[in-house]
């Protein structure tokens, strides 16, 4: 199983971007990730990403035919934080819960984030992927 196309589409369009040009497309993430339901009011049901050096936090449901809706919430002062969750809120848009879990582990790295951001800011995002993987396997479980 692969990483849905539409994330891989979103790795491609980082990898190949010149460094300049990354920080502009991190702030057009940052500024699309949808704003949070009702019901999640003070973070209720959500689960906090404390390696993020910001506060941010994240939920996963998988449906029952497995589809998985992802929920992030982040300070509009933390972009690139901010930016981590707009690419994958719209990267994994309408994706099964196999095609989360095949996200690769060093999706930051294979976008070439490295390059333009901090390592401290790669493993708060690695992280929060991390801990929304293993969300949806505690739900397949």
């Amino acid at each position: 199983m692969e990483m849905p196309a539409k994330l891989g589409r979103i790795v491609e369009e980082f990898a190949s971007a010149p460094r300049d040009v990354v920080l502009e497309m991190l702030l057009e993430y940052a500024d699309a990730l949808p704003p949070l339901p009702a019901r999640f009011a003070g973070h209720a049901g959500m689960e906090r990403v404390p390696e993020c050096q910001t506060q941010f936090f994240l939920h996963a449901e998988v449906a029952a035919d497995h589809r998985v809706t992802t929920w992030f919430d982040c300070p509009a002062e933390a972009p690139t934080t901010r930016a981590f969750a707009g690419i994958l809120a719209e990267g994994l848009a309408g994706a099964t819960a196999d095609e989360v879990l095949a996200v690769p582990d060093d999706l930051y790295v294979r976008m070439g984030l490295s390059a333009a951001i901090s390592p401290l800011r790669v493993r708060g995002g690695t992280a929060i992927l991390a801990r929304l993987k293993r969300q949806v396997r505690e739900q397949l479980s």
